[in-house]
């Protein structure tokens, strides 16, 4: 099927000249030595040269001494945005040592900061524990910054030396006297580099809230010097204060919050969790700091340890009775918030991320104190142990109801592709990579959409009202949703422990909703649903909300549209300059709208738009706005849901009037 082989090797091979053609030497071999192969290839370093990329220089620095305050060396980490576009970041350490290395003849500074996998986290004794483990941070950030400037408060002195974009520009000097001690760097990243060199100070204060709660004793700051902003943290209770942060918007079953923190084997093992009156579980692990969102070997140890003790109690104090079953895993861990961090000296991550702990040990370790200390809390605590088991079975009840309504509903084919629902308008490819699905507010509006649409591609789906608030419902009462249900077939991804990304039978979920309070309000319950039970849909991207205009602007026999306000002003200007440039006499007196003689119809709804419109406006490809929605910050997300769609009515009220000043133009 390739033809001729020698038509098929041609068609392959590039061309050359005649000198180097089929040379292969030693002298097309390129070694980068020092910190070039972090210019080479920034990427493999720090992930990207966006700003994830720029972001991460500041976080290998502040790792580095946040380590210093893990091995109890420091209690300090202070960071400061600077208004010429540099980032300094301080501690209050032991200082990098400064005397000659033995291997590189250098300063050990100058070796830390200009050799790659060099730092005193390899061996056994500059850090039991650390979350960067190749050595490759400092070095790192000082090759892709323009300059770099280390200060090392150290043995009585200080020492300074400066870099430019890896290279060190001076000598160690050594300074006045001091009686601190610390490292303080600060550096300029490289424009040349990055795609963008404006640091984010949200960002950064997210970074250093989470570095604070995990870290008992660290006292962190960060100062933007640009808007005159800072912010410090320090949490007594360490991972104890972050479930509670975790919590809030939620109902705790209790006040008080399992905490134990020991000391196994050769690693250290702390635990915080408490219970809420939500129907999902929320449990976050980490080792040596590092959040590890896959979880690992201790994820596992908890998950197996916590099912065991609590119906190990259940048992023993007649919650659950011989011939009943025993609660399973799931039943276990409604309502749950936890933080497990593991501190280990030689953590084995899978994958470059660090998105999984790989240590087997530590599942031992897990298990070892959850089985005794939580056994024993929950024997010196009963009203917490018997409040725990109920919700348990209460989970269990719903979790046989929602069980039978599912089976019940897979009877009869309802969860079937083959039995999709009969409001669904579906499209004819049967390509998913070009498939699109608009779920659409109201009949009127599904009506528009099912005659305006490309129906090769697009499906339209119509939802009759508001669908069900899923923050505050188990499966059984979504399942006996229908608008819910309906969704759920379009998809073809299934539900709960059936469900299966590679069912999702389109590309692109667009929501299509009115621009007003009810309509954002559908929206908000949409991305509930997303969110709680379909996130591996969201994860990959294939959410996406229309941004219909809010304005159609007709002049004679055009018609434009606007999105926003301005927008709208701007189209009306650009009608009386044309006005004007065609020698149209414009009386300044009147108002803007009769100067460019137009008409201005403002949509309240989808429905208000014939199917041409509609089209044109939001589904045309060529035309449309969407705007696709992704998981940044999934424990802010989660917390903003709770927080929204929860029952703590004071909680919203707040997160509202706090935010209502930012609200422009709100139809009511």
């Amino acid at each position: 099927m390739w033809g001729k082989k020698k038509d098929y090797r041609e068609s392959i091979l590039v061309k050359t000249d005649k000198k180097s053609s089929g040379k292969y030497d030693a002298s097309q071999i390129q070694v980068l030595e020092g910190l070039e192969p972090v210019r080479k290839r920034p990427g493999m370093y720090i992930g990207s040269t966006g700003p994830e990329g720029l972001h991460h220089m500041v976080k290998e620095l502040a790792d580095n001494a946040i380590d210093e305050v893990m091995a109890g060396q420091a209690s300090k980490v202070e960071i400061i945005m600077h208004t010429d576009g540099a980032v300094t970041v301080s501690d209050d350490g032991r200082g990098i040592p400064v005397e000659t290395h033995p291997k590189t003849g250098k300063s050990s500074l100058e070796t830390v900061l200009t050799v790659l996998h060099a730092g005193g986290k390899f061996g056994s004794t500059g850090y039991k524990v650390s979350s960067g483990l190749h050595g490759v941070g400092s070095s790192v950030v000082n090759a892709l910054s323009t300059h770099m400037t280390a200060t090392v408060y150290r043995d009585g002195f200080i020492w300074t030396q400066d870099y430019e974009r890896g290279h060190p520009k001076t000598k160690v000097i050594k300074g006045e006297k001091t009686d601190l001690s610390g490292t303080t760097i600060k550096f300029y990243p490289d424009s040349t580099v990055f795609s963008t060199i404006e640091f984010d100070y949200e960002g950064i204060v997210d970074y250093l809230r989470h570095q604070a709660y995990l870290t008992k004793g660290l006292r962190a700051s960060i100062r933007d010097e640009r808007s005159g902003q800072a912010y410090g943290f320090y949490f007594e209770g360490g991972i104890e204060s972050y479930v509670r942060h975790l919590n809030a918007g939620k109902e705790p079953l209790d006040e008080d919050i399992f905490y134990i923190d020991k000391e196994v084997g050769d690693g250290v093992i702390e635990i915080a969790l408490q219970y809420s009156d939500s129907f999902t579980d929320s449990v976050m692990a980490f080792a040596n700091n590092v959040y590890n969102a896959d979880g690992g070997m201790h994820l596992t140890g908890f998950r197996t340890s916590l099912t065991r003790v609590i119906n190990d109690y259940a048992r023993k104090n007649g919650l659950i009775k011989d011939k009943e079953e025993n609660l399973s895993g799931e039943d276990c861990r409604e309502g749950l918030t936890a933080v497990i961090l593991v501190k280990i000296p030689d953590p084995q991550f899978e994958g470059q991320t660090k998105n999984k702990l790989g240590n087997p040990e530590v599942r031992g370790y897990v298990e070892q104190v959850m089985n005794e200390w939580l056994a024993y809390y929950l024997e010196e605590h009963p009203a917490i142990g018997r409040k725990i088991v109920n919700k348990g079975l209460l989970a269990a009840r719903a979790r046989k109801a929602a069980r039978a309504a599912r089976d019940n509903i897979i009877r009869k084919g309802a969860l079937d592709g083959a039995s999709l629902p009969g409001k669904l308008a579906d499209c004819a490819t049967k390509d998913r990579s070009q498939a699109e699905l608009f779920i659409v507010e109201g009949q009127s509006a599904g009506g528009s959409a099912k005659d305006g649409r490309n129906s090769f591609y697009q499906a339209i789906l119509p939802l009759r009202g508001k669908v069900l608030n899923v923050e505050r419902a188990r499966l059984d009462k979504m399942l006996a949703n229908q608008e819910i249900l309906n969704l759920i077939k379009a998809l073809g991804v299934g539900i709960e422990d059936q469900f299966d990304i590679q069912g999702l039978r389109y590309e692109r979920i667009v929501i299509m909703t009115d621009a007003d309070v009810d309509g954002s309000h559908i929206r908000t319950l949409l991305m509930t649903l997303f969110f709680r039970h379909l996130r591996p849909v969201l994860e990959g991207g294939h959410v996406y909300a229309a941004q219909p205009p809010l304005y159609a602007v007709t002049a004679g026999k055009t018609r434009h549209y606007a999105y926003t306000d301005q927008e709208r002003d701007l189209i009306i200007d650009k009608i009386i300059e044309e006005r004007r440039a065609k020698g149209t006499k414009v009386d300044k007196s009147e108002d803007r709208i009769k100067q460019a003689a137009v008409s201005v119809q403002r949509y309240k709804g989808l429905g208000e738009m014939d199917a041409e419109q509609l089209w044109e406006t939001t589904m045309d490809p060529a035309n449309r706005v969407l705007v696709q929605v992704k998981i940044e910050d999934g424990e802010k997300a989660d917390s903003i849901f709770s927080k929204l769609m929860g029952t703590e009515v004071e909680m919203r009220k707040n997160f509202i009037q706090s935010r209502a000043k930012f609200v422009k133009d709100l139809d009511i």
